[in-house]
């Protein structure tokens, strides 16, 4: 028989467990915020020390794209281009004016290392919706977060997770308004929605795919009327990115279409790679399967990726799970089907070294399903209570392994893949030639953007596409402009060498100073150097 001392003992003990637990509860998420924050600056620390932060070349275009909104020869928001969307680049603005925020990369980082903290707390925040425990929670956090290739896109210039937190944000909001319907979370979920379609396609494909969950379901609870004026209240704040995007290239370049047909869209680009034979996923739904889900693989690692298919079984067969929730968790695998759906159409190129070319190209889109992976394998530790220690230990020992070999394909892509090329030739030439000198550099920006960047010259020292009078005159006139070009030579795919090979004078004013594997650079003759025009005279001209 228990004394009543023991039991008195025993009654404050557990008190103070439930007081302890209580206090954690109240305050994880401040303290997972403090860490992840910790963690994040760490990492980017580390790569930019390391010099790999800036090795894409899409994070270096990215960068520039952003200052040449603030400086150059014609500077302004026409400079956001027509291709790529408009978010991260104007989110740069602010901080890319500065030079060491531009070349070394955080005025882009910045927003991705944002992005980062701010997934991780919406995962911690989407399972505690679904009556999560507090293990399940920290175990999908520390899933996304402990991955090498999420903390490396997060230390980069790179959109992918800017991405998944304004798409994770719109989802979180609707799974709020399916259980509670209340109607601020749906124009909250717009909100996010319409500003992850102004990151990266993807998110006009969430819209699409949440515009279908939000009629089925408001349609089979509350029919036609309400279903009409709730959809309209959703779309019209959620689909007004895309409005904003078609407007926009139908009043800067004539045709809202542009940043789909026009000459530097990925179609175009996709037209390319058809016709040298390389665009394999197009028309093959079975590879095209197969392709992203072994990108899904190597940057969730194999062992998440099978954990987080398992938790999602038992999620959607779950009865005690309202219907609602499992409608609106559908959403967490818009990145999956879209991805699919855009190498079967022939829309993307995805290369995965030793089974579709022989090197690595866009593997990282594969990253954004680790937030869904994160999400189903806190719920399946939940749901598996006999087994959690078992899975954690399991993943500990997997994620431990990973972080000691550098496991990391998407470092992998940008050292050595598609993604990357080296530029470090032709930009130390300019920087070494051109940086004491004066005159303007003629190069297309659409081909040679990481070129620009690495030079460490300013934005002003370059003509190229974005330049307006600058460029249409010197690709008639070059040898009035241009006192360095850089150009692919024989390639009309290069803007530059199209434009100036087709000048009468340009063999006899220019001499090939230096050749490269992916450019060459042209220097004009002295004897040409007394018409050459050294200094910015067009003003604003258009």
């Amino acid at each position: 028989m228990k004394t009543p001392s023991f039991t008195l003992s025993f009654t404050i003990q557990r008190s103070r467990l439930v007081a302890i637990h209580h206090w954690f509860e109240k305050h994880a998420a401040t303290l997972v915020l403090f860490l992840l924050t910790t963690f994040s600056t760490l990492g980017f620390i580390f790569y930019y020390l390391n010099g790999l932060g800036l090795a894409y070349n899409d994070a270096r275009s990215h960068l520039d794209i952003g200052r040449r909104v603030v400086e150059g020869l014609k500077p302004g928001l026409a400079q956001l281009g027509s291709v790529w969307l408009p978010l991260p680049h104007i989110l740069m603005a602010p901080t890319v004016w500065n030079d060491f925020m531009w070349h070394s990369g955080l005025a882009g980082a910045i927003q991705s290392m944002a992005s980062f903290v701010a997934t991780a707390l919406l995962i911690y925040a989407f399972l505690r919706k679904l009556g999560i425990g507090m293990l399940g929670r920290l175990l999908a956090v520390a899933v996304f977060t402990a991955n090498l290739n999420i903390l490396y896109l997060q230390s980069t210039a790179m959109t992918e997770l800017l991405l998944t937190a304004t798409m994770l944000a719109g989802v979180y909001q609707l799974l709020v308004w399916f259980t509670e319907e209340r109607i601020q979370n749906l124009i909250s979920a717009g909100l996010w929605i319409m500003l992850s379609s102004l990151v990266r396609y993807e998110g006009w494909f969430l819209l699409f795919f949440a515009s279908l969950l939000v009629i089925f379901y408001t349609w089979r609870k509350k029919g036609y009327k309400v279903t009409e004026g709730t959809y309209i209240l959703f779309a019209t704040l959620a689909g007004l990115g895309i409005a904003l995007w078609l407007l926009w290239n139908a009043l800067i370049f004539k045709d809202p279409f542009y940043f789909s047909f026009g000459p530097y869209s990925a179609r175009a680009q996709q037209e390319q790679l058809e016709q040298a034979g390389v665009l394999a996923t197009k028309g093959d739904l079975f590879l095209s399967l197969k392709i992203y889900l072994l990108a899904l693989v190597y940057n969730s690692y194999a062992f998440n990726a099978f954990l987080g298919l398992l938790g999602a079984i038992l999620f959607w067969t779950d009865k005690k799970l309202k219907t609602g929730v499992k409608v609106v968790s559908l959403l967490l695998l818009a990145p999956l089907l879209f991805n699919i759906l855009a190498l079967y159409l022939g829309h993307s190129v995805l290369f995965i070294q030793g089974v579709s070319g022989n090197t690595w190209f866009n593997v990282r889109y594969g990253a954004m399903m680790v937030p869904s992976i994160a999400i189903f394998m806190g719920y399946l530790v939940h749901r598996l209570k006999d087994l959690r220690w078992v899975l954690i230990g399991l993943f500990a020992f997997v994620t431990f392994f990973a972080l000691a070999n550098g496991d990391a394909v998407t470092i992998d892509d940008a050292r050595v893949g598609s993604s990357q090329k080296n530029v470090s030739e032709i930009s130390g030439y300019l920087n070494s030639h051109a940086k004491d000198e004066k005159g303007f550099i003629l190069i297309s920006a659409a081909s040679h953007d990481a070129i620009i960047f690495s030079s460490g010259l300013p934005m002003k020292r370059f003509i190229h596409e974005g330049t307006g009078a600058y460029w249409e005159s010197a690709t008639t006139s070059p040898d009035r402009w241009a006192r360095w070009i850089v150009a692919r030579t024989h390639d009309d795919n290069d803007l530059t060498w199209k434009a100036v090979s087709k000048v009468p004078t340009f063999f006899e004013a220019y001499t090939l100073v230096a050749k490269y594997p992916f450019a060459d650079v042209y220097e004009l003759n002295p004897e040409f150097f007394g018409n050459l025009i050294k200094e910015p005279v067009l003003g604003k001209l258009k």
